[in-house]
């Protein structure tokens, strides 16, 4: 009987330390590349250079220790000769867990920067609550966009 209690005990504590060691604030900073997969360009009738732009988009994301992980997105943009707001929903998935998060950003003199919010987690995310943001930077390659990303994850503790 002891010997069950103090098993029992043990893998208590060690569950307990476990959801205490997820819980809490967690910063991600990686690259990521990506690339559309079905986009539609609508040009607006009687306005020169409007458009509206909206699809599926894909990406991969690159820490710096060499993890890796994916994105996939739905974007939407309203732009005016090349600038304008955007928005959109994004899905990142990683060995350990998913983030989706919702983002708000602009394109202005051909930069782009945004921000995310933080929707919903699985995983070592699960119920994940935070903010993050983006920019753009040079990409060398035709139809693929580089950008810096940071989230914020908060998950709560049990």
């Amino acid at each position: 009987m002891r010997k069950s209690l103090a098993v029992f005990l043990s893998g208590t504590a060690l569950a307990i330390a476990a959801s205490t060691a997820l819980a809490g604030e967690q910063v991600l900073e990686f690259k990521l590349v990506t690339r559309p997969v079905d986009v539609k360009v609508i040009e607006a009738a009687n306005v020169e250079g409007q458009t509206v732009v909206s699809g599926k988009f894909f990406g991969v994301t690159v820490f710096k220790d060499g993890r890796i992980g994916l994105k996939e997105f739905v974007h939407s943009a309203d732009m005016l000769k090349g600038s304008g707001p955007f928005f959109g929903y994004s899905t990142y998935t990683f060995e350990d867990g998913s983030i989706t998060a919702r983002y708000t950003g602009s394109t202005k003199d051909g930069r782009s920067k945004g921000e995310y919010t933080i929707l919903s987690g699985t995983g070592a995310y699960a119920n994940a609550t935070g903010t993050g943001g983006f920019e753009g930077v040079p990409s060398p390659f035709k139809g693929v966009n580089l950008w810096d990303v940071k989230l914020v994850v908060k998950t709560p503790g049990t």
